[in-house]
């Protein structure tokens, strides 16, 4: 079991940045640094779109290529937390993202079913 509450969405302007955070409280025999974590957003009336994954040790990463350059997925297995460090933010990234949690492959993944756990989402919202 893994619960995820992701953090650090908001109202912003086109072009700045933010950085959203994402809590891992794991409650299994399986710690933190297991499971390979992932980035996704749903724009109202949209699908699930993928954004970023990372491996558990974190030497490896991966991203949708409209969001690579702009955006950029790191974790701090110390502190059990993903980061999404959002830069140049465009109002078609307005939209709620989740951060999801891979355990029984922990391999990066762009697929949003191939994630066993997920959190409850923050808003982030790009105004002009």
């Amino acid at each position: 079991q893994v619960q995820l509450v992701e953090s650090g969405g908001g109202l912003v302007q086109a072009g700045d940045s933010l950085r959203l955070s994402c809590v891992a409280s794991v409650v299994s025999r399986r710690t933190f640094s297991m499971y390979a974590m992932g980035w996704f957003r749903r724009a109202a009336g949209k699908e699930y779109e993928f954004v970023a994954t990372i491996s558990p040790s974190g030497d490896s990463t991966y991203y949708i290529d409209s969001m690579k350059g702009r955006f950029t997925i790191s974790r701090d297995n110390a502190k059990n937390t993903v980061y999404l460090q959002m830069k140049n933010l465009k109002l078609d990234d307005t939209a709620v993202y989740y951060c999801a949690a891979r355990g029984t492959v922990p391999v990066p993944s762009a697929k949003s079913s191939e994630y066993d756990y997920w959190g409850q989402g923050t808003q982030v919202t790009v105004s002009s």
